[in-house]
């Protein structure tokens, strides 16, 4: 999990789309678990340049769920 952090504003999140989170994702995914932004699904976004950075929750669906759930409350 390297979800966001308000510390550096600037910084979208830790680890880069293309190359870390889609690959991740992917395989996490197809393994029978989740994975998310704590906005929206990894998988889902469109990318916008090549190092774009994203936050990055992945897992078991019930614990990312309730990770997203303690996002949407703060």
């Amino acid at each position: 999990m390297y979800p966001f952090d308000n510390k550096e504003v600037g910084k979208a999140g830790k680890l880069r789309l293309l190359y870390e989170a889609n690959p991740m994702s992917f395989i996490v995914e197809q393994a029978g678990g989740a994975c998310s932004t704590g906005r929206g699904r990894i998988m889902e976004l469109k990318p916008t340049g090549l190092h774009q950075r994203v936050p990055v929750i992945l897992g078991s669906k019930n614990e990312v769920e309730r990770v997203v759930g303690y996002h949407k409350e703060a």
